[in-house]
């Protein structure tokens, strides 16, 4: 039961002005739609019209004992920011997003705050309160309360991700984007980045997904590894260039096809 929130002149509030309504378990849907349609507004007032993604651990510091991780992900987020914003286009492509706290997150958005350009932060409320890292274009930092809502913006704006090392938040993300991928749930190609060979090579076995026959030898062509910032970056702007950037082939009609018999 809900209990009547009343305004000082004795009449109840309207519906949506119902804050006691509104934190109902009656107005989950309510809820879960504002954490589709708020980002939805602040990306068509901000002109983004898609992203490239950053995984990685929050643990990860400049100064840690695995401080290279968050050195190159800062260069190749400015590096592919500094890319990007040369490309004429009415609205701002390959724009760099990450889940909007520290470690890896932070890294991503300070190196495209470093090449002067819009960064995304999609963070999500946690017990230990993760907080957004100070880097984030403010119009483009979002709080989540729906781990699936925030799942859902990191895939439907990405045309790439680069998954660096982390720990199970990293694998779940990078596990469900390889899973649409392999299904065909996705809208169009997604280019999909694993930087760090050895690290990913000694956590993950993929080889013996294959033996084992629990996946297909083509489905290790959804990714690819890096080692340095500049050969990550080489894989993004060829296959960013190749899908996205340069005019696709008209798909054949049957007439087209019969005339060319």
């Amino acid at each position: 039961m809900i209990e009547d929130q009343q305004l000082p002149n004795g009449r109840r509030p309207v519906a949506y002005l119902n804050e006691t309504f509104l934190e109902s378990p009656d107005a989950r849907g309510l809820r879960i739609l504002s954490e589709y349609l708020e980002p939805l507004s602040h990306f068509r007032d901000e002109k983004i019209q898609d992203t490239v993604v950053f995984f990685g651990s929050a643990r990860i510091t400049e100064d840690g004992p695995q401080g290279e991780y968050y050195r190159d992900a800062r260069t190749l987020a400015r590096l592919i920011t500094e890319w990007s914003s040369k490309i004429e286009a009415p609205f701002h492509r390959f724009v760099i997003c990450s889940g909007g706290g520290p470690g890896i997150m932070e890294a991503a958005n300070r190196g495209a705050s470093d090449a002067g350009g819009k960064t995304i932060g999609l963070n999500i409320g946690l017990p230990f309160e993760q907080q957004p890292n100070p880097y984030i274009t403010p119009e483009l930092s979002f709080e989540f309360h729906y781990f699936f809502m925030r799942k859902f913006w990191f895939a439907y704006l990405a045309k790439a991700m680069v998954i660096f090392p982390g720990g199970f938040g990293t694998l779940d993300e990078f596990f469900e984007i390889l899973t649409l991928a392999q299904t065909h749930k996705l809208e169009g190609k997604i280019v999909i980045v694993l930087y760090g060979s050895k690290y990913w090579k000694e956590v993950l076995n993929f080889d013996a997904l294959v033996r084992h026959n629990t996946i297909s030898p083509d489905d290790l062509g959804l990714f690819q590894y890096a080692d340095d910032p500049e050969s990550a970056l080489a894989v993004l702007q060829d296959q960013l260039t190749r899908y996205f950037l340069e005019p696709q082939p008209v798909p054949e009609t049957p007439e087209i096809a019969k005339s060319r018999v």
